[in-house]
């Protein structure tokens, strides 16, 4: 029996288990020497995404430290997130460098998620996008490089090439650092000027210290190593909602919150007296503390004969931990008076060193952002604060002068605070990142003075100038990382520039109004008389004071051909109205002003006139003087038109005609006392399309209305004309825009 055996091999399919197994083992076949080095780019674009977030998220336990640790958690979290999404496309078959892939993926939704928290959708991808295509380009650089390297064929060749590469890649960042950075300091010389620089420092010693609870454990200079303690202060009936990580980071809660103060003081003999200055920072990262970065301001006023004192409040600002306490704005103000109290007790006490020597009846306040309306709080304290028994020694102090650095004007208790006879000063940057509107200006609006009095306001606003840099603490950017990384730097001054800028005025600012030095009022009538002292930019400024005589603030009627004590308003072939200003947000300032605007060019002029009965209202103090009005040039909206017609506009002029008692006339181009300021264009992003997108549009409007004051000469007048005789009264006054279109804004238009 031939019985042939054979022997079958039957192939059985692997099971799935055992196929996955075997992929899983092959994770990482794909990603070769040259992919595993290309990692580094991807790496470094992961790195740079969580240090932004470690700027943007201090701990208070330093920068090193907290870089550290973001980018060390980063690291590892890159490394599990990889290797999971490695063995995820291995399962799934696809032949790619899975590693590498992995990486790439972990800073896409890495960078989406630091930027999500800040930004919308669009910007967040976009940003993740170009982040992640940068780190991949990088690694695949740095791996062509070790590829090239490394070859034993073109080894000399490729090190030439890398030296070529490196060396151009000096000159890229060099380039940009270049382009990205502030502009210098340029003063404009002037050999006939004889007031000295009053951002130069005075005669005075200055000698610093610190005062503070004793129990502060990140700050120790109000802590175990304060000069001197304080007493901390309740405000648990101000805010409610406080957090107990807040409480755990700082070691105390809003009852025991602390009066701490950086001290610059003169160094005098006998017993003078010294006015008394409280600077106070704004909202910024609680755990980045502020109140050191006004020491160049507290340096200049000591030596100047002034008692400076900079305020700790950083536990009311803005924690990316615990968030910010209810009512912060409003307890910003109750603590600067708590400090006045506690200054005034020290004051009285033997043995400290502010014994009888500070002046509680002439005390200026300082402030910057939040601080700068907190100080406008505390002077109208009486509207908040009324009812608190613990502030009642407060009317015994005389707060004379303000100055506020870009401050914020938010009603609190739906109400502005509101000044009366009290000095006023506010400057604001126009290339503001943060309170990019000119809120400074509402208060403005907001002070009054009583008639006849020596009290006066003025404003400054300086094209290139930011936010931060008028603290030296807070850096650069405007708006905390990550998002600040997308904020426009090229357009900025220095920060030596803008600091100088609020050195001067400040400093001028509380002489006049503390040590009443009327050698520096010039600088606040008009900015000119400051500029052999400041950088070259674009200045507008503001001015009023007590003596002024109001013919018109268009804020009397709905009906705009009346006008105050009997008088009427014509226009003549031009468009006027009455308005309510807006900011560049768009958003009502509350106040009203007036629009001319001359539609099309022509030979005909174009009028708007304002006349009286028998005349205009006069000086109580004597004959008129001094003609003054604010006004803003709206061109640019004309400008705007023109571009989409594809058409040239020439400037228009202006003429200013007044008409005496009489009936005799004197005309003057208004460009013969100064020419209209023009701003330029802030483009406060990196890019246009940022403008529209980033912050809700906060950025979507490159200018903002400003008014300029003009105050003209009535002898200039006389001049023209000697018939012309305001000292008998002034019937009339005419605004005359002549030659091409033309739009302007006025306000507040009166004598002196």
């Amino acid at each position: 029996m031939d019985l042939q055996i054979q022997t079958e091999f039957s192939l059985r399919k692997p099971t799935l288990r055992s196929r996955m197994m075997r992929r899983i083992r092959r994770t990482y076949q794909y990603d070769t020497r040259f992919w595993r080095i290309s990692i580094a780019g991807p790496w470094g674009a992961g790195m740079f995404a969580f240090a932004l977030a470690a700027l943007g998220l201090p701990t208070g336990l330093g920068l090193g430290l907290d870089l550290l640790l973001f980018l060390f958690t980063a690291t590892i979290g890159m490394f599990f997130v990889a290797h999971t999404i490695a063995v995820l496309l291995a399962l799934i078959g696809l032949p790619v460098p899975r590693l590498f892939i992995g990486t790439v993926l972990f800073d896409l939704g890495a960078a989406y998620f630091i930027f999500d928290n800040e930004e919308s959708f669009k910007i967040s991808i976009i940003v993740a996008v170009i982040l992640t295509l940068v780190g991949v380009i990088a690694g695949l650089i740095t791996g062509l490089l070790f590829k090239l390297y490394y070859s034993s064929r073109t080894a000399s060749r490729s090190r030439t090439g890398m030296k070529i590469i490196g060396a151009l890649s000096i000159f890229i960042v060099i380039g940009l650092v270049v382009s990205g950075s502030t502009k210098s300091i340029q003063s404009v010389a002037d050999s006939d000027q004889t007031v000295a620089n009053p951002a130069e420092p005075g005669t005075y010693a200055v000698t610093t210290f610190n005062y503070g609870s004793g129990k502060d454990i990140w700050q120790p200079e109000f802590g175990a190593k304060t000069d001197l303690i304080s007493q901390s202060v309740d405000a648990s009936a101000y805010i409610t909602n406080w957090s107990k990580y807040r409480t755990m980071y700082l070691r105390y809660d809003q009852k025991a919150l602390p009066l701490n103060g950086r001290v610059w003081m003169p160094e005098g003999s006998g017993d003078e007296a010294y006015p008394l200055i409280l600077i106070v920072h704004g909202n910024h990262l609680m755990e980045d503390y502020s109140d050191g970065g006004y020491a160049y301001l507290g340096e200049l006023l000591a030596s100047r004969g002034f008692i400076a004192v900079s305020v700790d409040e950083n536990f009311l600002n803005y924690s990316a931990w615990t968030g910010i306490p209810n009512n912060d704005m409003k307890v910003r103000a109750w603590v600067l008076l708590k400090h006045l109290q506690q200054i005034h007790t020290f004051a009285q006490s033997p043995g400290t060193p502010f014994f009888g020597k500070v002046d509680m009846n002439r005390i200026g306040l300082i402030g910057h952002s939040r601080g700068g309306q907190a100080i406008a709080m505390a002077a109208d304290y009486a509207s908040w604060f009324e009812s608190d028994a613990t502030l009642d020694s407060v009317k015994d102090f005389n707060i004379k002068a303000l100055a506020a650095i870009a401050p914020t004007d938010k009603k609190v208790d739906s109400i502005n605070a509101k000044l009366k006879d009290i000095n006023y000063l506010t400057i604001q940057g126009a290339n503001d990142g943060d309170v990019s509107d000119f809120d400074g200006d509402r208060q403005y609006n907001r002070s009054s003075f009583t008639k006849g009095t020596d009290f006066f306001k003025a404003s400054l606003y300086v094209q290139g100038a930011n936010h931060s840099q008028f603290n030296t603490d807070w850096g650069l950017r405007d708006i905390s990382f990550p998002t600040g990384i997308l904020l426009n730097r090229n357009q900025f001054l220095n920060g030596v520039s803008q600091r100088m800028i609020a050195k001067l005025y400040i400093s001028a600012f509380m002489e006049t109004s503390l040590h009443e030095q009327t050698r520096y009022m010039p600088l606040f009538r008009d900015y000119r008389e400051a500029l052999p002292f400041m950088p070259e930019t674009t200045y507008i400024n503001q001015y009023e004071d007590g003596h002024f005589t109001v013919w018109t603030r268009f804020e009397e009627d709905s009906n705009r051909q009346s006008l105050p004590k009997n008088g009427t308003a014509e226009g003549k072939n031009i468009i006027w109205r009455e308005v309510e200003t807006k900011n560049r947000g768009k958003s009502n300032k509350g106040d009203h002003a007036l629009i001319l605007e001359r539609t099309q060019p022509s030979q005909e002029e174009s009028v708007y006139n304002m006349s009286w009965p028998y005349r205009a209202p006069q000086p109580t103090s004597g004959p008129p003087e001094m003609l003054s009005f604010a006004l803003a040039d709206q061109s640019k909206e004309l400008d705007e038109i023109q571009e989409q017609e594809n058409t040239k506009m020439d400037r228009f002029a202006i003429g200013i005609e007044l008409t005496d008692i009489n009936g005799m006339k004197s005309r003057l181009p208004l460009s013969q006392f100064r020419e209209l300021p023009v701003l330029s264009e802030v483009q406060f992003t990196l890019h246009p399309w940022l403008e529209l997108h980033m912050s809700d549009g906060k950025y979507n409007n490159p200018t903002e209305a400003i008014f300029q004051t003009f105050q003209l000469p009535m002898a200039e007048f006389v001049r023209v004309n000697p018939e012309f005789a305001p000292d008998k009264g002034i019937k009339s006054l005419s605004f005359i825009l002549i030659g091409d279109r033309g739009k302007i804004m006025l306000d507040d238009i009166g004598i002196y």
